[in-house]
């Protein structure tokens, strides 16, 4: 029997409690009033595949700020995803520094970065990542049971996220008994239930029919409308152009920022 996948936003299923607070370092002022939620300070990231030097982002620094809905655009071998991983805190940099709402990430532990990923970043994939077995309600809960919240509590959080999410008569199917459409708000759902400072959306849109692909991006804009911060990762203009901010990458480096002083 084929292997169940696991919700890559929880990648290390520990209990956090007996973990040390990490130290706080301001981080990169964003505009008055608005602090910084994500600040990249001359990232770059290297792969040595045999002999080779092979450079995915060459020097990258940008900041974004509470409440901002930022897309970041580029081809395919554009730096785009690698950029994702980092701040995602599914990757460290080879250099420089990443600070996740006024922490330094850049260098943690696996442990350091599976709390951060379970309690501060809420991630929306391209393929769900729901697991297969399990009902809509218990698939949001999962950062929950993570981070050890009560049985009740965690139900009636999933509840709440389901219900703004628009799938209240739905809590209790299976992804096979959604639609494409359903199983990305339930992935929404899931990403919310923890309240992030951030929802990274990587490509929600790419495996869903124009119609459903149209309506999660209005949930994505009703989400910023409602003071969330979203950064959203894509190829597609047409998808990018929901954004109030639009970020360019190529070759490594951001080529273009609508929202650049």
């Amino acid at each position: 029997m084929a292997a169940e996948p696991r919700d890559p936003a929880a990648r290390v299923p520990v209990m956090f409690d007996d973990e040390p607070t990490l130290p706080i370092v301001p981080a990169a002022p964003g505009p008055p009033g608005r602090r910084s939620i994500i600040a990249i300070e001359n990232v770059w990231k290297t792969y040595h595949p045999g002999d080779l030097a092979v450079h995915a982002l060459r020097g990258v620094t940008f900041g974004v700020s509470e409440g901002e809905f930022v897309a970041f655009m580029g081809p395919s071998g554009s730096g785009k995803s690698t950029l994702m991983h980092i701040m995602g805190c599914l990757d460290n940099p080879t250099s420089g520094r990443y600070l996740l709402d006024g922490q330094d990430v850049s260098a943690l532990s696996e442990v350091q970065l599976a709390r951060i990923r379970n309690r501060r970043i809420g991630f929306v994939f391209q393929s769900y990542h729901l697991l297969p077995r399990l009902s809509a309600s218990r698939n949001v809960e999962l950062p929950l049971v993570y981070a050890g919240v009560a049985p009740d509590q965690r139900r009636q959080r999933a509840l709440a996220e389901l219900t703004k999410v628009g799938l209240a008569e739905r809590v209790q199917h299976r992804p096979t008994e959604l639609s494409g459409g359903q199983q990305q708000r339930v992935a929404i759902a899931r990403a919310l239930v923890t309240n992030p400072a951030v929802v990274l959306a990587d490509e929600p849109t790419g495996n869903l029919d124009s119609q459903a692909a149209i309506e999660i991006l209005d949930l994505l804009r009703t989400l910023h409308r409602a003071g969330r911060t979203v950064v959203l990762i894509t190829h597609d203009a047409d998808v990018a152009a929901v954004a109030e901010r639009i970020v360019q990458i190529r070759d490594g480096q951001i080529s273009s920022d609508s929202g650049a002083a």
